[in-house]
């Protein structure tokens, strides 16, 4: 585990644009496709505009004029660590907030982006996803390039919240509940899937992180408690965290 500690959100964006811009052209250097799960929340809206804007988008890629800095776009394919069961339309939909910051200005196939759907059951939606997700990393020693993750103030990261039983899921990849304490389904990836990839980076900030993200990194083992314990993945793990979120940690 490697963490990142940053002075404030923007100068912890700033980085980590810089770090998946990187981990993308190191990994098409050998594999012809990169495959990434977004994450919801409100930190990763300032990554993705950064990714959407020059050096990284890949504006020249017309001209063949591909920097060693830009993103080639068209060889990433797209997914979601977790999603409200809410219309696309809803402000809540972590797939319109990615497509409103970043997805409407890069030039990724749309056939490569995978949306858990909201036009459908959400338990349907999980089954569909799990089959998406199937097709992808059967044949493969791990699952994503990069799974980029926040986490809650209580502790939660996907839709893995505190007390809930998919915290501990150990065969399905994609599964949907109910959340009693937002009223909603959620439809999420699991341990399971994430654990495999090659890489994962959470993005945390703030103070009222500060004590999830103590106990998460330095107290007992309590997942229950505190489910972002359960991401262990083969790969790296990153944290990216700005002083107000490590302030526990000194």
């Amino acid at each position: 585990m490697e963490l990142h500690v940053f002075k404030d959100g923007e100068a912890l964006s700033n980085a980590a644009a810089k770090f998946v811009a990187g981990h993308i052209a190191a990994t098409l250097k050998v594999n012809p496709r990169y495959t990434i799960a977004l994450s919801g929340g409100s930190t990763p809206k300032r990554l993705h505009q950064l990714l959407a804007q020059s050096p990284y988008s890949n504006v020249q890629a017309a001209s063949g004029g591909v920097g060693e800095d830009q993103i080639d776009w068209s060889k990433l394919h797209v997914f979601w660590g977790d999603e409200r069961a809410v219309p696309f339309e809803d402000s809540r939909n972590n797939a319109k907030m990615a497509y409103e910051t970043l997805l409407n200005f890069v030039p990724v196939p749309a056939d490569q982006i995978h949306v858990m759907r909201t036009d459908i059951g959400p338990v349907e939606s999980a089954a569909e996803y799990e089959k998406i997700l199937h097709q992808y990393f059967d044949h493969t020693d791990t699952s994503f390039d990069l799974v980029l993750l926040g986490m809650g103030d209580d502790g939660h990261t996907l839709s893995l919240f505190p007390g809930q039983p998919v915290i501990h899921e150990e065969k399905l990849w994609a599964t949907a509940f109910w959340l009693q304490a937002q009223d909603m389904y959620r439809i999420t990836l699991t341990k399971t899937i994430v654990n495999r990839s090659a890489c994962i980076a959470f993005l945390t900030t703030g103070t009222a992180k500060a004590h999830a993200l103590k106990e998460v990194l330095k107290g007992a083992s309590n997942p229950d408690l505190y489910p972002s314990q359960v991401i262990k993945p083969a790969g790296e793990l990153h944290w990216f965290v700005d002083e107000a979120a490590a302030a526990g940690l000194k």
